[in-house]
């Protein structure tokens, strides 16, 4: 029998080797958090899967060093998360997402980079992924992004929210200043509490945060959530808070 010690982890003794395993718990108690790195620089992925497994309930399934593997080891691994770095040989981040959202849409994918610029935000935003993070972050940012990510949440950084209104303008061929100043009638047949939930996930806020300001419960959100989703169209709370950036111009 296996020595169960700790949390979230199972020593068990092979040939007078301890060999370690997390493991996953269920009904209602912590899950693991399953991750592919895809990054072509090497240090950086042993670096970041160091970090990782200092959590106890994540573990790295796999590391992919281009964007192809990355796309084979996605369909082999079966990963929760992938943290996909932007600029890979053969097939970069961008490309290597689009290609695993089209056969596997259950899989969140977080963008990786060291550059900040409009197009390539865009271009991973509207390639599926779920968000962009920068590679000089702090560790703590990393989990809890994706924490936040493996519940759902999606959560977008500040940073990138208050890019996107220039980043649409820039790509989309408009400027703020030949908006129309109707407003669109999705966003017209939103409840005012729906409203501000979108308002407060613009800016970057989790379901949590969200609920304490509005002094509601975590489900009550989730449902202004489904039905923000199915008025405006969209899929996602990322997608979600660019249409609402870009109604406001």
């Amino acid at each position: 029998m296996p020595i169960r010690e700790g949390y979230g982890q199972t020593i068990r003794k092979t040939g007078g080797q301890s060999l370690i395993l997390k493991f996953q718990y269920r009904g209602g108690m912590q899950m693991t958090i399953r991750i592919l790195i895809a990054d072509d620089q090497r240090l950086f992925r042993q670096s970041l899967k160091y970090l990782l497994e200092q959590e106890r309930e994540i573990i790295v399934v796999g590391e992919a060093a281009d964007g192809q593997d990355a796309f084979t080891l996605s369909q082999k691994t079966n990963p929760d998360i992938i943290l996909m770095d932007v600029d890979m040989p053969k097939l970069d981040g961008i490309d290597a997402t689009r290609l695993i959202m089209e056969r596997e849409s259950n899989i969140k994918i977080l963008m990786l980079s060291v550059y900040d610029d409009d197009e390539r935000i865009i271009r991973a935003i509207r390639s599926g992924a779920v968000g962009y993070i920068l590679k000089d972050a702090d560790h703590k940012e990393f989990i809890r992004i994706i924490k936040a990510t493996h519940k759902g949440e999606n959560v977008i950084s500040p940073f990138l929210a208050n890019r996107i209104p220039k980043v649409l303008s820039q790509i989309e061929g408009h400027t703020v200043s030949n908006k129309t100043t109707e407003p669109d009638s999705r966003f017209i047949h939103l409840t005012e509490k729906e409203k501000e939930t979108l308002i407060l996930l613009s800016e970057g806020k989790s379901n949590k945060d969200i609920a304490d300001v509005m002094c509601v419960s975590i489900e009550t959100i989730k449902s202004h959530l489904q039905a923000i989703y199915k008025k405006l169209g969209v899929k996602s709370r990322t997608e979600a808070a660019i249409y609402f950036l870009r109604e406001r111009g």
